[in-house]
């Protein structure tokens, strides 16, 4: 075949080393620009990819440490059967070694993967809660035994008395008792502040009971300090060192009684068979986690919780409760937005990175033509030419390239090379084709054709390609926003491997993420349509004008209008930084809306229950102070049960007083709720009630049940609207307070919602002055929110980027008129020989450069917000900046207008350069030459 024998008689290219020399040396400038473009283009896209993987790591860490008891993972187990030979129950003396073998049987099935990611375990053994009847009010007390390892659970030291003991002989500790029979004994260690609460020593008895009126006989064997109160095991019984407000409701206060391994087996004798809970907790270890573990660790979890025995199984089968899963499944989701949200602004920087290199191409091309010319007409081939281009611009890509992952190392923790492939290709490969086909257009011996419709066929063909190429462009735009818009920015798959690829881009995540280059290119293209009608229709307006000048840069520009690449630059540089702008703009608005809906106010004073009777005094103190608009208090409570179309949620409860609740919303940024002017009257004897919800399990128009506690009887609601967000809750049913207070429910407040300038002051001073309170600020939330690392992350990136496409469209305006600037100064230093000044030839330098820069200036940041208009709502902002839904376009007008007075700028800059380089040329030689 001929191209087998063409292979045959191919030879290595000869490679004229004075040449390559020669060339790289007269223009060390051009080269050196090109290397500093890919180091700089090098060093952001490698660096970028491994600071996100470490910024994914930590934050797993931050999302697991803040989750708490939601990313613990339990075991649950059903005690044994204790029935006796004789119809009773047999003491088990040995129960808590079978603690400890159940312990270690949930270690065991955990798996080497998942048990590396935890603590050590903590078995527990709890009772029912009991009340206390001494009289008091609303106390509780609760039996608990805590084991870390073999027998032993979190260190103490007993102050008064000993640990608990056995209630029988050791010859009696099998003994088999009656059921029904009188309560049996058993003894408990208490912590000093529950001691002191109860006024009781050693030896004396805790009067007990349970719901049904049964007495527990509970004696206390000693008092304990705990050696280390901040011991992870205190966690799963805190009322064993001091007691709780509000555990079992509000205004309650819950006690605990420690047991041993000897007094256990009593405890079980002392309740129902069934009563006794045993418990093996596991605690993640934030510290070992990261985001690869995390996302195997999931998987495991679901694994396990899907081989989970019933709850209703009465053998002693593992029973696994985590939403552990369900925290590495958020923090998944919101990793996975950032990192195709930083892949958005890293592909806007490849491609005008590109384009740059591109022209910067051209420009050394243009340099070189006569002497590629001269080589070509010495003998030189064009595979020699090409290879000697190629080996320079390789050198000088692959050398650039490495500076910039060198770097990438310095300042991240490694370097991510994929991104870097297309500008290191691009550098190393436009110089040597372009070269090659300008050596071989200079030297063709293809003739114009003398007939016309030759001519008219061959400029055809030419258009032909251009439109073709246009079309491509603009199909593959279309196709990048058609595929955005459908599944979003997100990967299908958010537990992949993201970290794989530098930023999880599989091949359908990378057309989305190219959306914005995509599609600026393709509005770039149309402009380039436009501009040469534009200066030919400037060129008869200034023809018909008596300035000289205004002819001359009107016909310079109408010259030049037709080059692609400057404009390409200028105008996808200056889109895309605008696009980088509004997404930093809309992110940070985003966050300070995300924290007016999670507070609720300029400041939230959080009551604990056992204090709620002072929330009206609070709510009058605070908004007395000095600054305080508004201060309204009002009763939120989580995870009420409200009963909807038969089934039971658990929405967050408001009970506010209208009137003043809307005062407050009126002072806020956050948006009015026109539905509850509703709640002011009833309706077929129902307490009218707003509703949100964001699956549409509450609708309005639902009738719904509001269960109380204590058998008392549920409150009929009807949703007669849509509730506002109040707080970070998905689920929310809002009342009147007077409302609900007549259907025989009166509120507690223990929430104090205060706006105005002084009111952060205000609630951090009462919660100061009172343990009773916690303050929440929005300040604090949101300074916590925009420091969080994957927020802070990408709206670092926003801002690198923007200012990188900055510089690569102020390069490649630089670029452009370097091109064009020795035609554009020979045509001005001849006119100076007809009395053209020099003043004058700047000026029609300038009107030369101005249009395309002009449409760049004006066209681009209109180009960058139409984008981030059609993008935004796409790109999952709200997963970082904690709203509800999409946070709204914020348009940063006056970095928007940095971009174009940057431009504008830079001209006049560029002229007086270009001039005062040109100053020294004599008339003489430029008419002689014919070279500016």
């Amino acid at each position: 075949m001929r191209w087998l024998r063409a292979l045959g008689r191919w030879w290595p290219p000869a490679l004229h080393w004075p040449s390559v020399r020669g060339r790289a040396v007269a223009d060390a400038g051009p080269l050196l620009l090109a290397a500093a473009v890919v180091a700089v283009v090098t060093l952001l896209a490698g660096a970028v990819p491994p600071l996100l993987r470490a910024t994914a790591d930590d934050s797993v860490r931050e999302a697991v440490r803040h989750a708490g008891g939601d990313g613990d993972v339990l075991v649950h187990a059903r005690i044994e059967l204790d029935d006796g030979p004789n119809g009773g129950r047999v003491r088990a003396p040995r129960l808590a070694e079978d603690v400890d073998d159940l312990r270690d049987r949930a270690t065991d099935e955990l798996g080497p993967g998942l048990r590396a990611a935890l603590r050590p375990p903590v078995a527990a053994v709890t009772s029912p809660v009991l009340k206390i009847t001494d009289g008091s009010v609303l106390r509780t007390f609760q039996l608990a035994y805590l084991a870390k390892d073999a027998g032993g659970g979190p260190q103490v030291t007993w102050t008064e008395g000993g640990p608990p003991r056995p209630t029988v002989s050791a010859a009696d500790s099998h003994v088999e008792v009656p059921y029904g029979g009188p309560p049996w004994l058993v003894q408990v260690g208490l912590s000093e502040a529950d001691a002191a609460a109860l006024h009781v020593r050693p030896g004396a008895r805790i009067p007990l009971a349970d719901d049904r009126g049964n007495v527990r006989k509970v004696q206390v064997s000693g008092i304990f300090r705990a050696t280390d109160s901040a011991d992870p095991a205190w966690r799963l019984a805190p009322s064993l060192l001091r007691p709780v407000s509000g555990a079992d409701g509000v205004g309650t206060t819950r006690l605990g009684g420690l047991l041993s391994p000897d007094s256990l087996p009593d405890a079980r004798l002392a309740f129902d068979r069934d009563e006794l809970q045993r418990t093996v907790w596991f605690s993640p270890d934030p510290g070992v986690l990261t985001w690869d573990s995390a996302e195997a660790i999931s998987g495991k979890v679901v694994v396990l919780k899907a081989a989970s025995g019933s709850s209703g199984a009465r053998d002693g089968s593992l029973k696994w409760e985590t939403q552990l899963d369900g925290v590495l499944r958020n923090v998944r989701g919101q990793v996975g937005a950032a990192f195709a949200q930083a892949s958005v602004l890293l592909a806007g920087v490849l491609a005008a990175a590109v384009l740059v290199l591109l022209l910067a191409a051209d420009l050394l091309v243009r340099r070189r033509a006569p002497a590629l010319a001269a080589a070509r007409q010495r003998g030189a081939s064009l595979p020699d030419l090409g290879a000697e281009l190629l080996l320079e611009s390789a050198v000088v890509a692959l050398v650039a390239a490495a500076a910039g992952l060198a770097l990438a190392r310095t300042v991240a923790p490694g370097a991510s090379w994929g991104w870097a492939v297309p500008v290191v290709l691009a550098a190393a490969a436009a110089g040597p084709a372009f070269g090659t086909l300008a050596a071989a257009r200079a030297t063709r011996d293809r003739r114009v054709p003398a007939n016309r419709s030759a001519r008219r066929w061959a400029r055809h063909t030419v258009q032909l390609r251009r439109a073709a190429l246009e079309a491509a462009v603009v199909i593959a735009a279309v196709a990048a926003f058609v595929a955005l818009h459908q599944r979003g920015i997100l990967p299908a798959d958010s537990s992949g491997d993201a970290a794989g690829t530098g930023l999880g881009l599989d091949g359908g995540g990378a057309l989305p993420a190219s959306a914005p280059a995509l599609g600026v290119l393709a509005g770039t293209l149309l402009l380039l349509r436009l501009l040469p009608a534009g200066t030919g229709l400037a060129l008869k307006q200034a023809l018909r004008s008596r300035r000289p000048l205004a002819v001359f840069g009107a016909a310079r520009a109408a010259a030049t209008s037709a080059r692609v690449l400057p404009l390409l630059v200028m105008v996808t540089s200056a889109a895309l930084a605008s696009f980088a702008f509004t997404l930093d703009a809309t992110a940070g608005q985003g966050l300070a809306d995300g924290a007016w809906r999670t507070v609720g106010a300029d400041a939230r004073l959080d009551v604990i229950p056992a204090a709620t009777a002072s929330t009206p005094e609070l709510a009058r103190r605070i908004a007395a102070a000095p600054g305080v608009r508004q201060a309204v208090a009002g009763q939120v409570t989580d995870s009420a049960r409200v009963v909807a179309d038969s089934l039971i949620v658990a929405p967050r409860l408001v009970i506010v007083d209208v009137s003043a609740f809307r005062r407050l919303l009126g002072s806020t940024p956050l948006p009015d709720a026109p539905d509850l002017a509703r709640l002011g009257a009833t309706g077929h004897g129902n307490v009218p009630a707003l509703v949100r919800s964001s699956d549409g399990g509450l609708r309005p128009g639902m009738r719904l049940q509001l269960l109380r506690d204590g058998g008392a009887p549920s409150i009929r609601l009807t949703a007669v609207g849509t509730a506002p967000a109040v707080g970070d809750g998905d689920v929310v049913v809002l009342v009147d307070a007077a409302a609900l207070a007549a259907a025989g429910m009166p509120s507690a407040p223990n929430t104090i919602w205060a706006t105005g300038p002084g009111a952060a002051r205000a609630a951090t001073a009462s919660g100061a002055s009172s343990d009773a309170a916690h303050a929440v600020l929005r300040e604090d939330v949101l300074r916590a929110r925009r420091a969080a690392p994957l927020t802070s992350g990408l709206l670092w990136l926003a801002w690198a980027s923007a200012a990188t496409l900055l510089a690569l469209g102020l390069l490649g305006l630089a670029l452009g008129s370097a091109a064009s600037a020795p035609e554009r100064w020979q045509t001005l230093t001849r006119l100076r020989t007809l009395g053209l000044r020099p003043r004058d030839a700047r000026w029609v330098a300038a009107g030369e450069l101005l249009p395309p820069v002009m449409v760049a200036a004006v066209a681009g940041p209109l180009l960058g917000v139409a984008l981030a208009r059609l993008m935004l709502d796409s790109l999952a902002l709200r997963l970082l900046t904690g709203q509800a839904g999409d946070p709204a376009l914020v348009l940063p007008w006056w970095r928007l207008g940095l971009v174009t007075v940057a431009l504008l700028a830079a001209v006049a800059v560029v002229v007086p350069i270009e001039s005062a380089l040109r100053r020294g040329r004599r008339l003489s030689e430029v008419l002689r030459v014919g070279d500016g």
